[in-house]
Formats: C-alpha cells, structure tokens, sequence
C-alpha cells in the first residue's frame, strides 16, 4: 500500500520524468531529504523498478504489436523459457493459467517478419501450439495513475 504522499511522489515522477529531486520537492511541498528517503524505501520494496525511458517499439521500426499464447509440452516449461528468452522480438513472458501456458508479447517489423518470428518459437521442441492475436490498435495504453491514487492508505 502507499501513502498520500508515495502516491503523488510517483505520479510526479511518472508526468515529469526528467524532474530532479529538489524540483519534485518544490512540486509536492516538502524537503528534498524526504523525497530522497521515499525514493531509497519505494526502489529497496521494489515499488519503483527502474528509472530508465520508456521506448516506443514502433518508433524503432517494430510497429506490428502481437500478443501469442503457447502450449507448452508437459515438464518443457523451462526449456520453452529459455528458448523465447533467445528470441530479442519477444518482451515479455507470462505463464498463465487456461488453455495456454504462456503469454508472450512480441513485436515486428512486418507480418512477414511476424510469422519468422513465430517460426522462430515454434521451432522449439518444448513448445506445442501457438495462437497469436495482432493488436490493431491500442484503445487503453498502459496506465499505473489510476492505480497508484486506488492504492493509497486511507
């Protein structure tokens, strides 16, 4: 859970990327001591994961998003992980529950390149099946706001 002031610190944050630490206090009201001590105690529980930029795919020449679900052969997950993992078009894995094992989000350059990658994966003996699904486009972008104010202490 957050308090008020972890709250509005992180939406800070997130509106201002590039603030520094004695603007981010001027903003929120309070000494530069207290925001450098509940950005240590945010990033030591792991609220706060990294401070890097926030890279848009396409802008990078990836513009076709997908998202592949992949059954995976009984007792291969790790196998399977590791082979998606050799995979730089694959962002991130989850394991899930339902019909599929994992869910993966992938990118690329084209629909061609699309169905290289899924060659790619599926050329793993671990992995059974794949059902990709290509994003058209995105109606909610990602979003943490919202959940950061629902999160707060009352």
């Amino acid at each position: 859970m957050l308090d008020s002031l972890d709250s509005r610190l992180l939406i800070t944050m997130r509106a201002n990327p590039r603030i520094g630490l004695t603007e981010l206090a001027r903003m929120l009201g309070v000494a530069r001591g207290t925001v450098q001590a509940r950005l240590e105690k945010l990033t030591m529980r792991g609220v706060i994961s990294d401070f890097g930029p926030t890279i848009l795919t396409e802008e990078i020449g990836y513009p076709i998003l997908a998202f592949a679900s992949l059954q995976i052969a009984q007792g291969k997950l790790t196998e399977a992980v590791q082979a998606l993992a050799g995979i730089p078009e694959i962002l991130e894995v989850y394991g899930t529950s339902g019909q599929a094992d994992l869910l993966c989000r992938v990118v690329a350059r084209s629909t061609p390149h699309l169905q290289e990658i899924i060659a790619r994966i599926l050329a793993s003996p671990a992995v059974q099946r794949s059902d990709t699904t290509i994003a058209l486009s995105t109606q909610i972008p990602f979003r943490i706001d919202p959940l950061l104010n629902a999160a707060v202490i009352p």
